[in-house]
């Protein structure tokens, strides 16, 4: 039960309580506004402690399989009818005679003003009880769609990440196939890299989230994957500097952009070309950044359907991951090469 919650709740009681004092002093104007307000108060108060820290003594259902009917921490069925009867009569008698305490009052009240008395305070509580009830089953809904969307969020992630691992498999797959009939020793080396490079992914995709470092050295994997088959026509640079290496980062969001580098700019060109990877923090937000020397694309182009799968993939990711905090650019002329720039929230600021 958090204190912030508890205190919140105490001061719209006390605030509930100067709204009933004003109507009881329209009922005996005689008594004046301070002496009504001090008897408001001492009814009000206590009556609201018993049903606030009695709520959390007592189960939320009201029998067997009924406990997970309420999430709002509070009590259904005949234990919330009781609590509230009880608060209202702890208020009432001890609310009362505290009050009069209070007041040097020795006089005993006429039995229609204590009447009158009873009935105002049970209509308090049971409307005070009934706009905490709503107020705390509106928060618990609240909560349970903010977990149902974290979840789907979650999932739709993993789904993701499962279309773009076979993707670069089948990929790698088709690449080693062809090796092998002109260079069985290349193939083999590829075929080594290939099952480390696997190892790692299958280790990582179990987690959510890993850090920056670990998708360096898994991207480094890959190009040198890429470098047996391409030798020298293929030039790359990573650089991660040591103060963002512990940063999570979903898996797998540089390595189909680098893919995409390769099999769309560089290698449909004769001499091959450059890549170059690096991070850096930039204000409030973590700059990623995939830079090629390829043949580039025109404005438009790269969409899942024309090829360009984890460019479109990575950019999912990123909404679902990071909503509108998140946002993946490209820029790109035909025979200048591509630039890829993914923006995200620095962890640890305020949104």
């Amino acid at each position: 039960m958090p204190t912030h919650d508890t205190l919140r709740r105490a001061l719209q009681v006390l605030a509930f309580c100067c709204v009933i004092a004003v109507f009881t002093t329209m009922i005996w104007p005689d008594t004046g506004y301070a002496r009504q307000l001090v008897y408001s108060v001492a009814i009000g108060m206590p009556t609201w402690a018993v049903i606030e820290f009695g709520r959390f003594l007592l189960p939320a259902g009201d029998g067997a399989g009924d406990a997970d009917s309420s999430r709002d921490g509070w009590p259904k069925g005949w234990r919330g009818v009781v609590l509230t009867a009880l608060g209202i009569a702890v208020g009432f008698f001890g609310g009362t005679r505290l009050a009069a305490l209070l007041l040097g009052q020795t006089a005993s009240h006429p039995r229609r003003d204590l009447l009158l008395t009873l009935l105002i305070t049970m209509a308090a509580g049971v409307v005070a009880s009934f706009y905490f009830h709503v107020r705390g089953r509106q928060a618990a809904l609240q909560a349970a769609i903010a977990a149902a969307e974290r979840d789907a969020s979650q999932a739709r992630l993993k789904l993701l990440q499962s279309q773009l691992e076979p993707h670069m498999l089948f990929n790698t797959l088709a690449n080693l196939r062809a090796l092998i009939g002109v260079d069985a020793a290349a193939a083999q080396q590829m075929l080594d890299r290939l099952d480390g490079y696997l190892r790692a992914t299958l280790s990582a995709s179990r987690a959510s989230t890993h850090p920056l470092s670990a998708e360096f050295e898994r991207l480094h994997d890959y190009l040198e994957l890429m470098a047996i088959r391409m030798g020298p026509r293929l030039q790359y640079r990573l650089e991660l500097p040591e103060a963002l290496r512990e940063l999570p980062v979903p898996p797998l969001l540089l390595q189909p952009l680098v893919e995409n580098a390769i099999r769309h700019g560089l290698e449909p060109q004769l001499h091959g070309g450059r890549i170059d990877v690096h991070a850096a923090r930039e204000g409030g937000v973590l700059r990623l950044t995939v830079c090629d020397t390829g043949g580039g694309f025109e404005a438009g182009e790269p969409t899942a359907r024309d090829g360009h799968f984890g460019l479109a993939q990575v950019t999912e990711r990123v909404l679902s991951a990071y909503g509108g905090r998140g946002h993946v650019d490209v820029q790109s002329q035909p025979g200048a090469g591509t630039t890829v720039r993914i923006t995200l929230p620095f962890p640890g600021d305020p949104p």
